[in-house]
Order: structure tokens, then C-alpha cells, then sequence
């Protein structure tokens, strides 16, 4: 086995649920897992009672590596909700479970999504987001944990947002398609925030900004210069994550995006 990147899955972007995601990440052949807190719409609730235990064992015996937890049912919440607001506590309470369970597992990482009604749309939004982020660091920290947010932030908002939270744990959490859905330059953004991007990377393509099922490298996505910018920035990655959309079930084409990875991306297993 080469050393370098761990390549892994993202558990929300497969068929099942979370064991299932497991067993098809081990049958993969890659090394590691993240997994989404779940919630209404999104699959069962990962931290109800027993199943962080049962996938810790399952990872183990597998020996994969559960990668991060994110909270996707906050794109649903808003996590800029304003403060005092039913919201805004649903979001501080949903944080808190998030960040419980990837300590539970032993996740090195937890991260929260800044899409639909996380949304940062105007300088308010960014300030407020900045203040449940740097509460939220502080509270990750104390768990051993890095806190990341993934956003569709051009390059000088990007840095604004850092620059409010204001804090050591904090990372923004870098996707090589999402720029290009919100018309960002990705290679820019990297040169803006790569002190502060998070050691796992989601790795997916598309094709006029909508995510199908276009292979890794087939789209109109900066894969290769986003990770090509990356290793100038002399930033080595410590996990490549597919975020492709594997739902349908077509695991031919999730083997194909592994081998992809494994093929164009050097020093990765």
C-alpha cells in the first residue's frame, strides 16, 4: 500500500443506510467513511441508541476509518437562523449532536453545510453563520475535533468568514465542484483559504453545474487543477472523499470513479 491520501466515500451518497453504507464502502475496497447525522428526509438519525456502536465495531472489523460527521439537515434548519429563534436553537442543538457523535466515533472531523436555508447570501448571513461557527469551534475543541463548514463562498468572503470565527479548529471544507456551481474560480479560492482548508476533500463532477452521473474527470469540473493547486499550495490532503451521487445503485460507476481517482491522482489508496 502507497502512503498518501486515503481515498473514501461519502455515506449519504449511497444506496442504505448508514450500515449499509459500511458494508459497500468495505466491498470497495477503499479505506474510509463519512457518514451524515441524518434526520427528516435525510435517513435515519445516526446517533440513536445503538448504532454509533454498532458501526464503530463494523469500521474496526473492516478497518476503515470513519472519516468525519456532517450535518446536512442543517441546509434544512438554517444555520443562520436568527438568534433567539426556534431555528436557531433546533441548529445549536443539531451541532451539538453532530459533534457528540463524530467524537462517539472516533471521527477526526465534523462539518456543517452552508447550502438552502444555511445559505450565505449577504454580509448579515455571513456574520451571523460566523457567530454559530465560532461557538460551535470552541465546542469542537473541547471534544479533540476539527470543525469544518463547506459553502459556495467566493474567494474574499471565504477569508471574511474565517477571519469572524476567529478560531484554531476551524476549517472550511473544500469540494472541487462546488465553486464551479456558484461561478467561483476554484484555483482562486484556493490561493485565498488553503491555510485553513480541511485535510478531507470531496471529489465530484457534473456537468452545467448539476451533479448526474458523470464520471470523476468527465464533467466540467476543476478536479485536477483544484488538487493540482492544492500540491503547489504544498497542501497534501490527509482523505479524498467521492461525493458523486451513487444512490441509484450503479456501483460499476462508483468503481469506476475509485479507479479513477486511483489512476489520476497519484500517491492515493
Amino acid at each position: 500500500m502507497t502512503s498518501g491520501p486515503l481515498i473514501g466515500l461519502a455515506g449519504w451518497r449511497l444506496p442504505g443506510d448508514h450500515f449499509d453504507a459500511v458494508e459497500l464502502t468495505h466491498r470497495a475496497g477503499v479505506g474510509g467513511l463519512q457518514l451524515d447525522l441524518g434526520g427528516p428526509g435525510r435517513g435515519p438519525w445516526l446517533d440513536a441508541a445503538g448504532t454509533v456502536d454498532r458501526i464503530r465495531d463494523d469500521c474496526a472489523r473492516h478497518r476503515l476509518r470513519p472519516l468525519a460527521v456532517a450535518g446536512n439537515t442543517l441546509n434544512d434548519i438554517g444555520l443562520h437562523a436568527p438568534p433567539g429563534s426556534q431555528d436557531a436553537l433546533r441548529a445549536r442543538r443539531v451541532l451539538i449532536r453532530v459533534l457528540d457523535t463524530a467524537h462517539a466515533l472516533g471521527a477526526p472531523l465534523a462539518f456543517v453545510p452552508s447550502f438552502r436555508r444555511s445559505a450565505i447570501t449577504d454580509r448579515p448571513a455571513l456574520e451571523r453563520t460566523a457567530a454559530v461557527l465560532a461557538w460551535a469551534a470552541a465546542e469542537a475543541q473541547a471534544r479533540g475535533l476539527l470543525l469544518a463548514n463547506e459553502n459556495d463562498l467566493d474567494p474574499r468572503c471565504a477569508r471574511l468568514l474565517v477571519e469572524q470565527v476567529a478560531a484554531a479548529p476551524f476549517r472550511l471544507l473544500l469540494d472541487t465542484y462546488n465553486p464551479r456551481v456558484a461561478g467561483v474560480d476554484a484555483v482562486a479560492l484556493i490561493e485565498a483559504t488553503h491555510p485553513w482548508i480541511a485535510p478531507q476533500i470531496h471529489l465530484k463532477d457534473g456537468t452545467d453545474g448539476v451533479v448526474a452521473r458523470d464520471l470523476l474527470g468527465d464533467g466540467d469540473g476543476p478536479v485536477r487543477e483544484a488538487l493540482a493547486a492544492l500540491t503547489a499550495h504544498g497542501f497534501t490532503p490527509e482523505a479524498l472523499v467521492l461525493e458523486n451521487d451513487y444512490r441509484d445503485g450503479d456501483l460499476a460507476r462508483l468503481a469506476l470513479d475509485i479507479a479513477r481517482a486511483r489512476t489520476h491522482l497519484p500517491r492515493t489508496r
